[in-house]
């Protein structure tokens, strides 16, 4: 059974045990690497036109926002005392009627 299965690879691959492997393994490797260098096409076309257009917006974004100044909770703020009450204080006086 397991010689069959082996017979039936290289059948189906084309493969003679008469014929050498070494052109058919120098195609491979040269359509893997054709393969390879469409993959990095791509990529390259993908960072020159999507990637770094958007991060050059993104870092003008940036630039123009102001930057704010935030202060330490730690910090403590003097709070200034109020010179003079709005509310005063009624006498007794004041308050029965004549």
């Amino acid at each position: 059974m397991t010689l069959q299965l082996m017979l039936d690879f290289f059948e189906e691959n084309g493969v003679s045990p008469n014929e050498s492997i070494g052109p058919q393994i120098q195609t491979l490797e040269n359509l893997i690497k054709k393969r390879i260098n469409g993959v990095i096409a791509i990529v390259k076309d993908i960072e020159k036109n999507q990637t770094k257009p958007t991060v050059a917006m993104i870092q003008s974004l940036f630039e123009q926002a102001p930057e704010k100044q935030t202060t330490l909770i730690l910090e403590k703020k003097e709070l200034k005392k109020p010179t003079q009450s709005s509310y005063r204080e009624n006498k007794k006086s004041e308050l029965e009627p004549d």
